[in-house]
């Protein structure tokens, strides 16, 4: 997959950015030296990348989050490295939004800069089997709040519509016209489609753009 220097994973919850993020930050470590994760979603006070932490230091991949990341300290504090992420643009970087309006708030203090630099991706992470957005008139929905109050656009989604440890290559086959008419109605282009690994050959060659993807022990 290429990369502009920031990728931004938005998507409600349970929509499995946070997996994603990870993945995709090792895929970008492998094309670029000076790669970051950061966990902007301040407003949860339970920030799962950083149950990741060992396996991405030892990639050599530097977390940024909260100091009060893990504990049960609901303080919405966005640390000042996170401001790093546009100051410094040697570093690419894969962000982890907050999964509704209300999280997405944190990415509006990074908006302003992240839209004058105008290097990036705003993807919307879809998974028709959760609740909240099982077609794609919700789903744009939640797209649209969460555009309003990050201040910035859309510009890709990613399927990633699975059942947990019950998906099969059926349920993701099944889940691409839904993510065809997310497309089609909020004009923004399917970047990518997730499965998870043991799944991949199966499906190679019945969709496009397949991401391959190791679930993550504490994230899944």
């Amino acid at each position: 997959m290429e990369y502009k220097r920031l990728t931004l994973l938005c998507g409600h919850y349970g929509s499995g950015k946070t997996n994603i993020a990870v993945n995709m930050a090792l895929d970008l470590k492998n094309q670029y030296e000076n790669t970051v994760i950061a966990d902007l979603d301040i407003v949860n006070p339970y920030f799962r990348t950083k149950d990741s932490k060992d396996m991405l230091e030892e990639a050599g991949i530097r977390l940024v989050v909260s100091q009060y990341a893990g504990t049960n300290l609901d303080i919405p504090a966005m640390p000042q490295e996170m401001y790093s992420l546009t100051d410094d643009q040697r570093v690419k970087a894969i962000l982890d939004i907050g999964g509704d309006d209300r999280g997405a708030l944190a990415l509006g203090r990074l908006a302003p800069a992240i839209r004058k630099e105008n290097d990036y991706e705003m993807l919307m992470v879809i998974n028709c089997y959760r609740p909240l957005t099982r077609d794609a008139a919700s789903t744009i929905e939640v797209m649209r709040e969460i555009e309003y109050a990050g201040g910035i656009p859309f510009t890709g989604l990613i399927n990633n519509s699975n059942l947990g440890d019950e998906t099969t290559a059926q349920v993701v086959l099944d889940s691409m016209d839904y993510a065809r008419e997310t497309a089609a109605q909020s004009g923004l282009p399917i970047c990518c489609t997730t499965v998870e690994k043991s799944l991949y050959n199966e499906l190679s060659g019945k969709i496009d753009r397949l991401f391959p993807l190791t679930l993550q022990p504490k994230i899944r």
